[in-house]
């Protein structure tokens, strides 16, 4: 009879836990699913093994469990705004985007900084279908663990190399300006400074508190995002 109770206790906890965390993931957003940075990842499993012990275990108490599940949704939700507000704070709980490949050559010091094996990363070349490294100009490991490529302008699509027309490659846009602070590093890459960028902005009649991104290309070409805090225009009603 014990036995009985038991499971009917189970069986009940799963059908009020689920929902709960169903719940609970769609409030935490998108964003936990998708991309799983590092805290994300850390509220994933910590909610996984609450969630465990309060199905497993008839003898531990529902509600404080509930509780705990709803307090992790809301740090995690917490977190994420922080992150949004500052850039300082989002790097702190996150990894960094590591150039792995670049200009023909692997940088080997970046792959042991990470723990990346060579394999690993050939692995995920072949995912995206490169299987000769003489088409890549650049590789870089996103804070998500993802492969981001840029290959070069020969083998980019648009038939280039097909039509045989020598184009110059762009090269990264580097960004110059996030969110009104401005990169002097990225400047000084492409050899320029702060006296010229403010000209550029001069001349738009943009101010760098307005600027949203601005990013500049191997041609010293500027592109200007500004803030739009009621972006009026129409946007596709994506839907799965």
């Amino acid at each position: 009879m014990d036995l009985f109770n038991e499971s009917l206790v189970v069986v009940g906890r799963v059908f009020t836990i689920l929902p709960l965390l169903l719940i609970v993931t769609l409030f935490m957003g998108k964003r936990s699913i998708g991309e799983l940075p590092v805290f994300d990842f850390m509220i994933i499993l910590t909610l996984g093994s609450v969630t465990g012990a309060d199905i497993a275990e008839p003898n531990v108490h529902h509600i404080p469990i509930a509780v705990a599940i709803v307090a992790l949704c809301v740090l995690q939700r917490l977190v994420s705004q922080w992150s949004i507000v500052s850039r300082r704070f989002g790097k702190m709980v996150t990894f960094e985007p590591t150039v792995v490949f670049y200009n023909g050559k692997f940088l080997v010091h970046q792959l042991k900084k990470m723990r990346y094996s060579l394999d690993n990363v050939l692995q995920m070349l072949r995912e995206k279908d490169i299987f000769d490294l003489a088409e890549i100009e650049m590789a870089i490991i996103e804070a998500n663990g993802r492969l981001t490529v840029l290959k070069k302008s020969a083998q980019q699509p648009v038939t280039r190399q097909d039509l045989q027309v020598q184009t110059a490659s762009t090269g990264i846009s580097l960004p110059v300006i996030v969110e009104g602070k401005i990169y002097p590093d990225a400047l000084k890459y492409r050899e320029r400074d702060e006296e010229w960028l403010l000209q550029e902005l001069k001349k738009r009649g943009v101010a760098v508190e307005d600027v949203f991104l601005a990013t500049l290309n191997r041609q010293n070409e500027l592109l200007l995002f500004e803030k739009q805090p009621n972006n009026l225009q129409q946007i596709p009603p994506v839907q799965h």
